[in-house]
């Protein structure tokens, strides 16, 4: 991984928005460049937009120059037609999520990051773990979303976040589909809640650098993991942390 570290005041925090993507996604400079109040307002050749759920498709199919596109509302229709964007390297649905078929990103052979935020009508998430050039996968909030077996064998994803939201912990039984994981470098959990307490799975992925979740445990679990994995960067590997929560369950 190469960053500027000194631009963070953490390395942690320098990692997270590595990994994150955020050093390449300014919102201030895409409100004032790329968002558009339509999918016919996106230039022709635009390579990066911004826009809400916008009931006109038949534009956004024809802007097939987009490689990174954020959108917000993301309905059945407006993903059905995302997925004739054959040069799409990058895209964000940002919340809510409404359809419920991702069945059309298959066909997004280019698409290298994915972000789903709040997917209230997803139930099957394991085409997600077979789209051949991915590299990132976020996912926020995911109602339907339980466990993580589907992303079993997923070796060519470097990136990989489940997380809950501010108001709403995501609940899922286990890490154990991660054991293994050859290509993974960093895991996101903010606002998880692990139901077998076990971060173990974390320490047999071999490229694993960075881990940024929530006290889905006990300072122990933790500290076994830090001694397995002295490599890997975690906030929760600092003593500091804990103080008194520590002696608490998680």
């Amino acid at each position: 991984m190469t960053h500027d570290y000194d631009a963070y005041p953490t390395l942690e925090v320098a990692m997270s928005h590595k990994y994150r993507g955020h050093d390449i996604r300014d919102w201030e400079e895409w409100r004032a460049k790329h968002a558009y109040p339509s999918a016919a307002a996106i230039p022709d050749g635009a390579d990066k937009a911004m826009i809400g759920r916008n009931r006109d498709t038949a534009s956004l199919r024809s802007k097939q120059f987009l490689r990174h596109l954020i959108v917000a509302d993301c309905d059945q229709a407006m993903l059905d037609a995302i997925g004739e964007l054959a040069n799409l390297t990058r895209l964000e649905l940002e919340w809510p999520t409404l359809a419920g078929n991702l069945s059309p990103l298959t066909r997004l052979a280019k698409l290298r990051f994915l972000s789903i935020d709040s997917p209230r009508k997803v139930e099957d998430f394991a085409l997600l773990a077979q789209l051949p050039a991915l590299r990132t996968l976020m996912v926020t909030n995911a109602k339907h979303l339980s466990d993580l077996d589907w992303l079993s064998g997923a070796n060519h994803l470097e990136v990989i976040g489940i997380e809950g939201s501010i108001n709403t912990a995501q609940r899922i039984t286990s890490l154990a589909p991660l054991a293994g994981l050859s290509g993974m470098e960093a895991f996101f959990g903010t606002s998880l809640r692990l139901i077998d307490k076990d971060l173990m799975p974390l320490a047999q992925c071999p490229r694993l650098k960075f881990i940024s979740i929530a006290r889905v445990a006990k300072k122990p679990v933790f500290d076994a993991l830090r001694e397995a994995r002295p490599d890997v960067t975690c906030g929760w590997f600092a003593d500091r942390m804990w103080g008194k929560a520590g002696l608490r369950a998680a």
